[in-house]
């Protein structure tokens, strides 16, 4: 599209769309959204079959948000549309926790350090910090690390560093892989009360009892032989895949994860913290099972993928005496076009599609601290948008940049940026210091600009341009076209200032430093490969560009918000 981008019209499409279900008791229709569309960019006309999916799929997920969201989500996106003031992130409350009282909730953060932390994990940490808040409760930060073949000790400090970061404090710490002989104690007591054996059969045939709901063998043999297996194994005496842990629970059961699955086998490799000290490890759930007891956790915040296996770890520590906490569900967060899945991250950076975990198109912390997305804003987004529901919802990226927005742009300075640039000489305008503010409305101080008679402006400005026309360079001159020739433009300067309806543009002095700027966008389209998911846009920066320190945020006027990423250049954050 030449006149509109695909980002102007998905804006717009979300936007109409929370406009059109505010007016409309929660629910838009497609055809008065893709009207509103077309009337605020008329050049959409000529791909209104892209306007229309645009549309479907804004109000596809518009629908699906309850009155209050929908509300909120318009005060972000376009406040100017709402009769009436919503509330503001500050004044909305999470929904109550049922059987919470005041100083006596007990929460977990419980991070697998198998991979970098991503932004399901900081929704996650947040949610459960804004509570142990609210409740004056306890919150364990409990690293999930029992499986010593993928976990890695950076994966520890990504978690440390990127709670901090999204501003989560927890009471206590500790490591699931700290308590290993407290498991072989209560596997002990469970293998003595029938409920634990020890099982030999080949990973083909054990998964094939589970699915066809048949009872394994090794289940009926007597308690003493289990315990003799048991010791073997805790010895050293058995090999990796040799033999497992099973629980003995009930094999037709319509919960697959009842139905004598594995809570402890041998993984022969080193563990980051314990090294070879063991080699018998406990599965996933029976570490949560025992941990959320011994830690006291009153309170499992979780989404709803995990709920299946919760009458496993109910029943685990049913048959140990200890104490099941509440489940409390929410609602995922996902965000469109964007994998979290660590597994997926891993096969996209093993192909090349992706350079590394902090790849800004990807959807973990480090890529979105590394594209100018603040804490603030991932605390306001969980305040707007979660709720204590089992569904599953794929956000607009759109959204969360409306927050973020908000919140860095009173304390984010203005540079001038010239993309794919065009050359000015200007006549009668003689050699001057220009002093440009740092911010319009915010007392930042201001940056001079040394300028002469060759100035540099956007190349899109200088295409519409034709001898005759008039525009003034922001802070400094009006301008006449005078004459258009292969190296430029060349433009007479005038007399006065601001004029209303005349066009301003940004521009850069001769000498100017050259800038690329990454433009991330997202990684899929529907199921498919976005393959211009990654752009790149270059042009000049003024001067005082040189000043701004490595990971902060600029506004590049007239372009969007762009953080530093190093010496001559930037990543795109949003408009």
């Amino acid at each position: 599209m030449d006149m509109v981008s695909v980002e102007e019209i998905r804006r717009a499409a979300l936007k109409w769309a929370l406009k059109n279900a505010f007016d409309h008791e929660g629910k838009a229709q497609v055809g008065p959204v893709v009207s509103k569309v077309i009337a605020e960019f008329p050049a959409a006309k000529s791909v209104v079959n892209q306007v229309v999916e645009a549309v479907k799929e804004a109000v596809s997920w518009v629908n699906s948000l309850d009155s209050q969201t929908i509300e909120a989500s318009l005060s972000e996106i376009a406040p100017q549309l709402l009769t009436e003031a919503p509330k503001k992130a500050a004044e909305r409350q999470l929904p109550d926790l049922p059987a919470a009282a005041e100083g006596a909730v007990v929460l977990r953060l419980p991070p697998e350090p198998s991979g970098y932390m991503h932004l399901g994990h900081a929704f996650h940490g947040i949610v459960n910090y804004l509570y142990r808040e609210r409740y004056r409760g306890f919150l364990w930060l409990r690293f999930e690390d029992t499986n010593p073949r993928k976990v890695r000790l950076e994966y520890y400090d990504s978690y440390r560093e990127g709670y901090k970061w999204c501003g989560v404090k927890w009471d206590a710490e500790k490591n699931n892989s700290d308590d290993m002989e407290l498991y072989y104690d209560y596997a002990r007591r469970l293998f003595e009360g029938g409920h634990l054996y020890v099982c030999n059969c080949s990973k083909e045939e054990l998964s094939r009892q589970r699915a066809e709901g048949v009872a394994c063998s090794h289940r009926s043999i007597d308690t003493s032989w289990h315990l003799e297996k048991w010791d073997a194994m805790l010895s050293g005496a058995m090999s990796e895949g040799e033999a497992v842990v099973r629980f003995a629970g009930d094999p037709l059961s319509q919960n697959t994860a009842l139905r004598d699955p594995v809570l402890f086998r041998i993984v022969d490799h080193p563990h980051p913290l314990k090294g070879d000290r063991y080699i018998v490890w406990p599965t996933y759930d029976f570490a949560v099972a025992v941990q959320d007891a011994v830690c006291g956790v009153t309170h499992v915040l979780r989404t709803s993928e995990f709920m299946f296996r919760d009458a496993l770890q109910d029943a685990i520590r049913e048959r140990l005496g200890l104490k099941n906490p509440v489940y409390v569900e929410y609602s995922r967060f996902e965000f469109e076009g964007t994998p979290l899945s660590r597994r997926r991250i891993r096969e996209l950076i093993e192909r090349g599609v992706v350079g590394g975990w902090d790849d800004p198109r990807l959807g973990t912390v480090t890529a979105a601290r590394r594209r100018g997305i603040s804490p603030e804003a991932l605390r306001e987004f969980v305040k707007f948008y979660v709720a204590l529901t089992p569904s599953r919802k794929i956000y607009s990226w759109e959204l969360l940049y409306a927050i973020n927005k908000r919140i860095i742009d009173p304390k984010t300075p203005r540079l001038f940026f010239t993309p794919n640039p065009r050359r000015i000489i200007i006549q009668g305008a003689g050699r001057r210091i220009v002093t440009a503010p740092l911010h319009p409305s915010v007392d930042m101080g201001s940056r001079p600009i040394e300028v002469g008679e060759t100035v540099y402006i956007p190349g899109s400005d200088a295409e519409r341009l034709k001898p005759g026309d008039r525009f003034r360079l922001k802070y400094f001159v009006n301008l006449r076209v005078m004459d258009m020739n292969g190296d430029g433009l060349i433009c007479r300067a005038e007399e006065g200032g601001p004029e209303p309806g005349l066009q301003v543009i940004q521009w850069v002095p001769e000498g100017s430093a050259r800038l690329r700027v990454l433009i991330p966008d997202q990684l899929f389209r529907g199921e498919g490969l976005n393959v211009e998911s990654l752009r790149i846009v270059e042009g000049l920066v003024e001067p005082y560009e040189s000043e701004i320190a490595e990971g902060a945020v600029v506004q590049f006027e007239r372009f969007g918000y762009c953080v530093k990423d190093g010496p001559g250049r930037y990543i795109f954050t949003h408009r």
